[in-house]
């Protein structure tokens, strides 16, 4: 039943990392034709924005070791196929292949970065400037990510100020978008809404923000709730509920895109997607991997065709 809630937007972008942030803590390898045909139930299903791969060294995170050979298996989709990019060798990479998106990855704290990065947050930003200069000078759309936005596992909670500075450095180096990221799950509403007031007070604009909530604590759909409340229009999820971050043991899964599908279409705001097809190409890709989906509405729903 759909009953739409005040002050909420009427059209929701979901960015599906799946692909990408889903599958690259994967403890066996998933074939390059399986990954393929995922990205490809996903544009079948509506998705118009699919993290496909990342162009990292494959000794940083060998499950991703395959991106030069997947990314031409479904370039020809008429879908954006974002991917990510750690330096000017990816990028590079990237390019060669006719990629159009690419995202750098910045932490919002010192531990993070160095433990992600190899190297502290000032010192990870000067090395993503010629990175986004480049791509901004090929005509190609660059998201930031941003980890570690409310909480550290070894640092603990983080101020608000340290995470606006970050945001502001990487806008102003060109960035045209910047997700947000609950990277450990810690967030609560109140903490997103916080961290969205302050941003928009320091003029960054809410129209270039995306918010990627970990569902560590349950907290996932309400904190989107509460950023689609102070006007965020792009949302990160994962098919399924996959994926966590191999540099935060604490990181558990993404938000499953069906259980924010399901609440968003409830509040009748459309995404266009067709949930029936997202759910069966979850359940599509769960039996690949051997276990089943930890997404409650996925869950439920095939129950229900039972």
């Amino acid at each position: 039943m759909v009953v739409p809630a005040p002050d909420l937007p009427t059209r929701v972008r979901i960015h599906e990392v799946g692909p990408r942030d889903g599958l690259q803590n994967e403890p066996a390898q998933v074939p390059t034709e399986v990954k393929a045909e995922f990205i490809r139930r996903l544009a079948a299903a509506g998705l118009t924005t699919i993290e496909a791969t990342s162009f990292v060294h494959p000794e940083w995170v060998p499950r991703l070791a395959d991106a030069e050979r997947l990314f031409p298996l479904v370039s020809d989709l008429p879908v954006a196929l974002p991917v990510l990019v750690p330096n000017e060798r990816g990028l590079d990479r990237a390019l060669a292949l006719g990629a159009t998106r690419v995202a750098v990855f910045a932490s919002a704290t010192e531990s993070f970065a160095r433990a992600n990065l190899n190297r502290g947050v000032d010192a990870a930003l000067a090395m993503f400037e010629p990175v986004v200069a480049r791509a901004k000078a090929e005509r190609v759309q660059v998201r930031g990510y941003l980890s570690m936005c409310f909480g550290d596992p070894w640092e603990g909670p983080v101020p608000v100020p340290q995470v606006v500075r970050v945001c502001k450095a990487l806008m102003d180096m060109g960035c045209d978008e910047l997700s947000l990221g609950d990277t450990i799950g810690v967030a609560t509403p109140g903490h997103v809404a916080g961290l969205l007031t302050a941003l928009r007070a320091e003029h960054i604009p809410t129209a270039a923000l995306g918010v990627h909530f970990h569902d560590t604590y349950g907290q996932a759909l309400a904190n989107t709730l509460a950023a689609l409340q102070h006007g965020v229009t792009t949302v990160d999820a994962s098919a399924g509920g996959l994926g966590g971050c191999p540099y935060a043991r604490s990181a558990t899964g993404n938000l499953a895109t069906e259980d924010l599908v399901w609440m968003l279409h409830g509040l009748g705001i459309d995404t266009g997607i067709d949930l029936g097809r997202l759910t069966a190409t979850s359940v599509w890709m769960a039996g690949h991997l051997g276990r089943p989906s930890p997404s409650r509405t996925l869950r439920a729903l095939s129950h229900q065709e039972q």
